[in-house]
């Protein structure tokens, strides 16, 4: 039997879709024949990846949204029935860290702000919920869907210094098994949830802590991530495609609730 990893033909919400990671991702499913929207609080962004991925043959619309306000969701929700019809896919991809949230030789575990760490939780966490409501529901009544959200190897174990980062992500991935279970027992067999956990690559949420910001070399931390990473490198971006298209695809029909590390070895190196 052949495998089926056709995608052609099918409609993507892809939130935080001008960042780095989910980008590629954007512009790895439009090269599949995905009709893709790209989501971003930040329009400039969004427009960019869109127009990137009209001028390579694809097809792409950008739409301004923040996933902490459910009223601009559903906003983008009738965008993209307008102008695809369906919901088939949803990357739940906004999400990152922020340097006040993270614990530092400045700055004390004790003295972390609340406001910074109820931002990065709610931006990974909560986020990720509120998209899954308001597309996920589109999904339903088509009885079909997959979604996929972004977990990390904060998630694995917590990670050194992200504490609100950590936290969030590790819900993520409770809320991934919970979601793709409801879904499955109250609304369609064939509704899927699924997550991939990126090991590390360098974003603009995680430079600091990866590149010294005065010197440009790396940091220590950053040499300890290689020196527990069995293939001895970063991620890059692309390399987070390949599952994702997976995911999506009918070639992983019987995938559900799962998390999928891609991260170079990392989570599976005890460090001896």
């Amino acid at each position: 039997m052949k495998v089926n990893f056709d995608l052609k033909g099918k409609a993507a919400v892809i939130t935080g879709g001008g960042g780095i990671l989910c980008s590629e991702m954007a512009r790895g499913l439009a090269s599949w024949g995905v009709q893709v929207a790209v989501l971003d609080i930040r329009e400039d962004s969004a427009l960019k990846v869109a127009k990137e991925i009209e001028q390579s043959g694809g097809e792409a619309i950008a739409i301004k949204a923040d996933v902490l306000n459910k009223n601009s969701l559903l906003e983008a929700r009738s965008r993209v029935l307008e102008e695809y019809g369906k919901i088939d896919i949803l990357i739940n991809g906004a999400g990152g860290n922020r340097k006040e949230a993270t614990t530092s030789e400045e700055q004390s575990f004790f003295d972390l702000p609340e406001d910074a760490l109820q931002w990065v939780f709610n931006l990974n966490f909560l986020g990720s919920v509120l998209a899954s409501q308001v597309f996920g529901e589109a999904m339903v009544e088509n009885k079909t869907g997959s979604i996929i959200n972004i977990s990390s190897m904060a998630a694995f174990r917590p990670l050194t210094k992200t504490i609100a980062y950590s936290a969030a992500k590790a819900a993520v991935t409770n809320f991934t098994q919970w979601l793709a279970v409801h879904l499955g027992q109250n609304y369609s067999k064939n509704l899927r949830v699924n997550a991939i956990a990126p090991g590390f690559l360098i974003t603009e949420q995680n430079r600091y802590l990866l590149i010294d910001e005065r010197t440009g070399e790396e940091t220590e931390r950053g040499r300890r991530i290689k020196d527990h990473t069995p293939m001895g490198r970063y991620g890059e971006p692309q390399e987070l495609v390949g599952a994702v298209i997976w995911l999506c695809s009918e070639a992983a029909s019987f995938v559900n609730g799962a998390v999928i590390p891609i991260d170079g070895g990392f989570s599976a190196y005890s460090g001896v």
